[in-house]
């Protein structure tokens, strides 16, 4: 709602603006006409002073005309001149007091008793001593003016003092303003600090406790609207804007309490997929995993049963693999069942399956589960990469319905179930093919040393038993020897197929296997080994560490058998890069004649196999006459983290 729809605009009479201005102008002209009155009452008692002045000139012009009419007998011209001179001044005196003069300035007060008196004084004046000084000046008597003279005297001090006394009212009347100017100003100002404190102060500190009380959270509080002004206006909008701002609190903490429950619920569904996923990958077997998954999502669901099936490869039936708080007598009737017989079989091609109610189905009694006493079920798919591998069902005694957020939370744990069930068949094929991958090289082991041995042994004593057929004891002492040649190198092929089986090494062990293979070989042949070993880049992980020494085993072990070398040199970097090198002084070979065999040696064709497990590549270079040089490479971008 708009501010104007709370309170409308006040009127200009009863806007704060136009009170304010209002009692400023007021006050104004009030001081202005206090300033004016004052400034007019000195103007009065300047220009009253000036009159008594003047008036005071009368007495003193009077009484010089009556001295140079006493001093001559005759009257010389020049006192005549100064006499008239004195008559002149007497007459323009009497008009200046007569008509004022405002520039001077110069006036008589205006009372009638003051202007009665400067009547008198005039007409006596001007009927009796003006013509008695004219006559006197003229020649004749003085006495008509020096008898008049007193009178005038006293009438003009009469005049002097009405002036003096209405100056001094006046006076009085002048300080008595000014005192009141001064109680006004006071007063004035007082009211002017009340007027504030109540027009503004007031309702500005009422204004500020309300929104320190506001910042305090106290939204029900509410400012008295006692005017219709811009402060009844602004006391309007903020009952307003408080009333809007408790609705948005309440309505901000409903919002709060919602999110809060909904990120509780996160949050306890983001633990139970880090506990599972946790659980997942520890090294159980598949029936502890699948037992131990399905105790956790009873747990957290609060399910009165459930179980795991699997479907067969045909994917006609479901096996079920385990079962968790159902009878003996359900888990014995569904341990195999067809897929389309139960809802199990239906969430493998459905996705799933809820059932709020089994007793509103049309044929209740037709499924176990609702004769052992199961109201809700809720069956969900086993997924690994799109392949559905089976599926867990939790079983509800009561009547219970899952929330969209467990539904997809159910439908993720199914997914994070079937990925590990199908790590624990991959890791499964994994060890069965590396068993017989191990097996084929043994195999090939076998056939290139011992099986050959065997062979040559063979045709040695078919010789031999030939030769005591016929009585030929020189042909049976040649054979003799061959036959005891041909033992020890199968018992040292044997020797050496057994060392390589036991080799184990850990992390950074290579180094040491390399020089402990090099000191057995010459132990063994006589034949020296130069080691020339650098290692300054990070550790190859066991399992590569573990290939590259078997391939320097049965390098090591063909310059044994077919080199006839005198010397073997060793070489290993371990930098970006890592690079075996073996070379040896011995007879060498043609590669182009071995090339065209038939049949591959078997040893060349164990290392090439060793070479492709590790990512790595195997290069021979000879010459008859120039020895071997093997050269087993593992660039960067291959090397495994250790």
């Amino acid at each position: 709602m708009a501010l104007d729809e709370v309170m409308p605009e006040p009127a200009l009479k009863e806007r704060l603006s136009t009170r304010i201005v209002t009692s400023s102008i007021a006050a104004l002209l009030f001081v202005l006409a206090m300033i004016g009155w004052t400034l007019w009452l000195s103007w009065q008692l300047e220009g009253a002073g000036a009159a008594i002045n003047d008036t005071g000139s009368l007495r003193m012009r009077a009484n010089l005309i009556g001295i140079e009419l006493l001093k001559a007998e005759a009257v010389p011209s020049a006192r005549v001149v100064r006499a008239q001179a004195a008559l002149d001044a007497q007459h323009a005196t009497l008009e200046r007091l007569r008509r004022g003069v405002p520039s001077r300035p110069l006036f008589l007060p205006q009372d009638e008793a003051i202007r009665a008196q400067f009547e008198r004084v005039t007409a006596l004046w001007q009927r009796r001593l003006q013509p008695a000084a004219v006559v006197a000046m003229a020649g004749g008597a003085r006495a008509s003016y020096l008898s008049a003279l007193p009178n005038f005297v006293d009438e003009a001090d009469r005049l002097v003092r009405m002036i003096e006394v209405d100056n001094a009212g006046k006076t009085s009347l002048l300080r008595l303003s000014q005192g009141l100017l001064v109680v006004l100003a006071c007063a004035g100002t007082l009211a002017m600090i009340y007027l504030l404190y109540l027009w503004i102060i007031s309702p500005v500190l009422r204004l500020q406790d309300g929104l320190g009380r506001m910042a305090a959270r106290e939204f029900g509080v509410r400012l008295p609207v006692e005017s219709r002004d811009e402060f009844g206006v602004l006391a309007a909008g903020f009952n307003r804007m408080a009333e809007e701002l408790e609705a948005l609190y309440r309505e901000l903490e409903t919002r709060v309490a919602t999110k809060t429950a909904q990120l509780a619920a996160r949050n306890r569904e983001l633990e139970t997929l880090y506990d599972m996923a946790a659980f997942l990958h520890q090294p159980n077997d598949i029936d502890t995993l699948c037992r131990g998954f399905l105790k956790e999502v009873r747990r957290q669901f609060h399910a009165d049963g459930g179980s795991i099936r699997a479907v067969d490869p045909e994917g006609e039936k479901l096996l079920m693999v385990v079962a968790d708080g159902l009878t003996p007598a359900l888990a014995e009737h569904e341990h195999c069942m067809k897929v389309d017989d139960c809802f199990c079989g239906q969430a493998t091609q459905q996705g799933v399956v809820v059932i709020h109610d089994l007793r509103r189905l049309p044929q209740p009694d037709a499924y176990q589960c609702s004769k052992e006493g199961f109201t809700s079920l809720a069956v969900f798919r086993i997924v690994s990469r799109d392949e559905v591998l089976g599926s867990f069902s939790l079983h509800f005694r009561d009547r219970h319905a899952l929330s969209e957020a467990e539904t997809q939370l159910l439908e993720t744990l199914g997914r994070h179930l079937g990925v590990a069930l199908e790590n624990r068949r991959l890791a499964a094929k994994a060890r069965q093919l590396a068993v017989a991958q191990e097996r084929s090289l043994v195999a090939q082991g076998l056939h290139d040393s011992i099986a050959q041995g065997l062979n040559f042994l063979n045709l040695q004593v078919q010789l031999l038993e030939d030769a005591l057929a016929r009585g030929a004891l020189d042909d049976a002492t040649e054979i003799a020897p061959l036959l005891r040649t041909g033992v020890e190198e199968s018992y040292q092929d044997v020797r050496e197929l057994l060392s390589n089986f036991r080799s184990k090494l850990a992390q950074g062990e290579l180094v040491s296997g390399i020089e402990e293979t090099a000191s057995r070989f010459t132990r063994q042949t006589g034949i020296e080994v130069a080691l020339d070993v650098r290692d300054e880049g990070a550790p190859l992980p066991p399992e590569q560490q573990l290939q590259v020494l078997f391939i320097l085993q049965e390098a090591l072990s063909n310059v044994r058998k077919h080199a006839q070398a005198g010397k073997v040199w060793v070489q290993m970097r371990n930098q970006r890069d890592f690079v075996l090198k073996v070379r040896d002084d011995g007879q060498g070979y043609d590669p182009d004649e071995v090339a065209r065999r038939s049949e591959q040696h078997v040893g060349l064709s164990i290392m090439r196999e060793r070479a492709g497990r590790i990512g790595a590549e195997l290069t021979l270079t000879s010459r008859p006459g120039a020895g071997v040089q093997l050269a087993l490479t593992l660039d960067q971008a291959r090397r495994q983290a250790a």
